[in-house]
This record gives C-alpha cells, structure tokens and sequence, in this order.
C-alpha cells in the first residue's frame, strides 16, 4: 500500500471510513471490517464523534485493541451530539477531546478535526485550544472539515507562531461533486495542506450498484434516503454508465476508477472510503492501484459533468 504525509503522519493512500459503525454495523461486524482494512494494508481510520451516536469511536477503539499503535486514529468534534456537546469553543474543545479520547481507549488523537465551522467563534480561539491539546501530547496533528478558501486563509493568518495549524482539510469530493476544484484543493497545495475527500464514492452511486433504468437495490442508501436521491439523477446516472464503460474497456471496475481518479491527486492524502463488509474494505484498499495516466485522466475528465 502506497502512503502519503499529512503534517508529521504517515497514512495509507486507501483509508477506511468509520462513519457506518455503530450505525449500520454492530461491533462484532465493525471488528471484521476493521482486521480485514488492517490486512489490506489501511492504516488510516477515520471516525467521529457524532458517528453512530458516539459508538463509533468505542468500536473501532475495541477493534483495534492491542494494534492501536500501528495506526493512524482521526476523529472529529464540532457536529451537535447534543445541546451541551457541540460548537468550536474552547472549552468544548477541550472537553469533547477528553471524551473521544475515552471513548476511543487511546491515550492520544493522531489528527484531530474540527467537522465544521464554528461562526460563533473566532478561529483563533478553536486553534489556540487545539494547540494546548497538541502540547499536553493529547493530539499529534489538527485538521479541519467543511472549509471555504476564505476559511483555511483565515486560519492560516490567525496562527501563533510555533503554534499547531491545519494540516489537512477534510471536503466532499468525488467524480460527480467537483467544488473543490474551484479553490480548496489549490489553496490546500499551497499552505502545504493535506486533502482528504469524504464521500469519495458519492454514497455508493459510484461503485456502480446503481445503473440507468434499474431500480436501486433494495434497501440501499439512495434507494430508502430521500436526501439522497438527487444524486440518482438521469444526469449522473449517465455519467456513471460511460464511467462503467471507460473502467470495463481497461479491465478495471468503476470502484477502481473512482478511487484512482482521486489518489491521481498528489494534494489527495487518502481516499477513505466507507465499508459494511469484510470483502468492502479489501476492494477499497485494492482500488487505489490503479495508476491512471495523462490521456485516462483526460477521457475520464470529458466523461463527467459536475452534479448541482
């Protein structure tokens, strides 16, 4: 497995996604999943704790067990668990760190990232109590998700000297969302910031279950979630036939496909995608191997049309 840096780790170019334990995954299927990812080679997980209402970080804590420290652990706060758990103020931050950090068994957070901006308060004071973590040993390394161009910059500017600063940044991006094209992941090359894509399969359309003029699989997330079925759009359903195609005439699937458009990336430090099987998680980590050159990245570019 190939790996790339975000700050000072070093992670798997394919990492597993943590959001469906606790949630569709019980914890005897949440260990599965988690052995199989580490067999294949992932190192990176990335959880957090709002996922599976907090009981995706004990899972994957108790999955990992003893081979804690041959991973990368990123978690996230910021999301509302409740009205007393949620937002970027100091003091949470502390106290929701404390909590992951249990609730994970570990004694520290490889990347820590805040899920969101927090508009109620001033970055400086997130980033100045991020840092306190990072120097009690508590957090090896700060991330951020959902943030604007705007947002990193101002972030940047509001560090400390010698001070702890983003080193990545976690957006939606896959084949049919393209908006970090239009500023984040230029921004991200030049601070120096890692990209990690979340959604990298765009919940599943992209693996290529959902085709033009058959019925989702029954009981599958875009066929029994309403906020997901723009996504299963005549448009994108097109996109994803000829994207079938291109993968089929070179001996590949459109999981391939997806994940190694993504890590084609250099800015990309890991695609995590999500896994409910054993069997999931080894076709992820195998999906990155793909190594797409100039005149396959150019068709596959063509093929697509950015979704809304």
């Amino acid at each position: 497995m190939d790996t790339r840096r975000i700050g000072s780790l070093t992670v798997s170019l394919a990492g597993l996604g943590c959001n469906n334990f606790g949630n569709r995954l019980d914890e005897p299927a949440t260990r599965q999943v988690v052995s199989a990812a580490l067999d294949a080679g992932i190192n990176f997980f990335d959880t957090a704790d709002i996922y599976g209402g907090t009981r995706s970080e004990e899972f994957l804590g108790r999955a990992l067990g003893s081979r804690r420290d041959r991973v990368v652990i990123a978690t996230k706060f910021g999301h509302e668990i409740d009205a007393e758990r949620r937002g970027a103020r100091p003091q949470y931050v502390h106290r929701a760190a404390e909590a992951s950090l249990r609730r994970l068994g570990t004694d520290r957070i490889d990347l820590y990232q805040l899920h969101r901006p927090d508009p109620a308060v001033p970055i400086a004071e997130t980033l100045g109590a991020l840092d306190e973590l990072v120097r009690a040993g508590k957090v090896i390394e700060i991330g951020c998700s959902n943030f604007s161009v705007a947002q990193i910059r101002e972030a940047e500017a509001a560090v400390r000297p010698g001070a702890a600063r983003f080193v990545s940044v976690q957006n939606e991006y896959n084949l049919l969302h393209r908006e970090p094209e239009a500023g984040v992941l230029a921004e991200c090359e030049r601070a120096g910031i890692g990209f990690l894509p979340y959604f990298p399969l765009a919940s599943g359309l992209l693996t290529g279950k959902y085709r033009k003029g058959q019925a989702p699989p029954a009981g599958s997330r875009l066929q029994s979630a309403e906020r997901y079925a723009r996504l299963l759009s005549e448009r994108n359903l097109e996109v994803v036939e000829r994207l079938i195609a291109f993968a089929q005439s070179r001996g590949h699937t459109l999981l391939e496909l997806a994940c190694s458009w993504l890590a084609s990336h250099g800015v990309v430090a890991s695609v995590i995608a999500g896994a409910t099987t054993p069997a999931q998680a080894r076709a992820n980590a195998r999906a990155v191997d793909w190594r797409l050159d100039d005149d396959e990245l150019r068709a596959i570019n063509a093929s697509t049309t950015p979704a809304d």
